[in-house]
């Protein structure tokens, strides 16, 4: 060979791996594995133009997959537009959404999704000028298979912090059992045909208590430097707290913490998202294959370490354990259950708060014997022996005159939940300089 057709065909090869490193791939991830971080769109469809190179990917807002809805069995949501509000805990000028088909028993077809900032609160509409077509390896349509998600591409827009998002999928055929969220404690809207784009909100005509499909927003945020994860069940899905008003303990707990640093004081810049199932526990799962509200060992890596840019975990689980058992719960295998999480996070650098577990006396399920099941609990959280720093929640909410019941005013009337009053004071309590630093190298 000579030595220019050498120099030939070495550019050419090199031309081949530049052209190679230079395209964007797209693929569907496992629900239960890690997810296909999906390159920045590149302009292909209509308003997914890639966002600014600055930032950091952080999650501004994120649900857990729990179920299959019932009576979705055979049509699922076919020639339906969903539109799921959710709001956000910090903004961004680029944004990227993760859909699910965990449950479903066939491929879920999303033939076109969107997102835009809502108009204003409790309404489908959307400030015209932010909605924006959601693209899939620069396409419009995805298919997901049964059991899995996928993450779009990202795309331009500015997310506001503390605000509302619309992000609509529309699915032209029946999908079998559709993934949801039960308690959202958030209107969306539903309406009949492909209104992905209508930024009116007027077709939008049957109201829901339930997120569809969607299990996350991330942005591209100059706010944010990681993401705090609250791990638990319906005391962090905020079950008992007024819909629409964002007063879970964790959406106060975001407002505090930007609020602080905003008045000067040295604490991490973090978003905050929730990932509470009404009815979780640490060790048991529910009926059904994959399971209805998989436990907190099952969902730990899907629902904690696969949220994007993970720093911090606050996890608040181990009520459920004690109420459910038919018989008496083992305090000791709780409290494996919830070191073996803790050892996962270690394991990725991730710093665990723990939070102790709040009284319960009045509700049907107390006995004395249950009693002394969450003492036992709660004594090894206080002494450092499960996690790397403790939010008392017990403390903070207990009657101080009878402490085996929530304070009168804390209470929602059920004995078990708090109030909205009593979900601020369990963000009010989080003590903020447990978010520094980051996890030991050994417990």
């Amino acid at each position: 060979m000579t030595r220019g057709r050498g120099y030939a065909l070495l550019a050419l090869v090199v031309a081949a791996i530049v052209a190679l490193s230079t395209a964007i791939f797209v693929g569907v991830a496992s629900d239960d594995g890690p997810r296909n971080r999906n390159a920045i769109g590149d302009g292909r469809a209509p308003n997914s133009a890639a966002p600014a190179s600055t930032g950091t990917w952080v999650g501004t807002w994120s649900t857990s997959p729990s179920a299959a809805e019932p009576g979705t069995e055979t049509t699922g949501m076919a020639d339906r537009s969903v539109r799921n509000v959710v709001h956000t805990s910090v903004g961004g000028t680029g944004a990227r959404v993760t859909l699910s088909n965990l449950y479903g028993q066939s491929p879920l077809n999303i033939t076109r999704a969107t997102i835009a900032v809502s108009a204003g609160s409790g309404t489908a509409a959307a400030l015209a000028d932010t909605m924006r077509q959601l693209t899939f390896g620069g396409g419009p349509t995805v298919v997901i298979p049964p059991g899995r998600q996928v993450m779009s591409d990202a795309v331009r827009v500015v997310v506001p912090h503390d605000s509302d998002v619309l992000i609509t999928t529309y699915t032209p055929a029946g999908s079998g059992p559709v993934t949801y969220h039960r308690h959202a404690r958030q209107v969306s809207y539903i309406a009949e045909g492909d209104h992905a784009q209508d930024a009116t909100g007027t077709p939008y005509t049957q109201r829901t208590g339930s997120w569809r499909y969607l299990t996350a927003l991330d942005v591209l945020s100059n706010e944010s430097d990681g993401t705090i994860v609250a791990l638990g069940d319906s005391l962090t899905d905020g079950i008992t707290s007024t819909p629409d008003t964002n007063s879970r303990w964790t959406d106060v707990l975001s407002d505090r913490l930007r609020s602080e640093i905003a008045a000067g004081r040295d604490l991490p810049r973090y978003s905050v998202v929730n990932q509470g199932i009404s009815g979780n526990q640490v060790l048991a799962d529910g009926l059904g294959r994959p399971a209805d509200n998989p436990s907190g060992l099952n969902r730990f890596g899907r629902d904690v370490m696969e949220r994007t840019n993970v720093k911090v975990v606050v996890i608040d689980l181990g009520v459920n354990d004690i109420l459910r058992n038919p018989r008496l719960a083992d305090p000791n295998a709780i409290l494996n259950g919830l070191r073996t999480m803790v050892g996962q996070a270690h394991a990725r650098g991730v710093k665990v708060v723990g939070a102790t577990l709040m009284p319960f006396y009045g509700h049907r399920g107390y006995t004395e014997a249950r009693e002394a099941v969450r003492r036992t609990i709660n004594a090894e959280i206080r002494a450092g022996r499960v996690f790397d720093a403790v939010a008392d929640f017990d403390q903070a909410l207990r009657d101080p005159y009878d402490p085996r019941r929530l304070r009168a005013d804390y209470d929602s009337g059920d004995h078990l939940h708090p109030s909205d009053k009593g979900y601020a004071r369990m963000a009010e309590s989080f003590d903020l300089e447990t978010l520094k630093g980051s996890a030991p190298a050994e417990l």
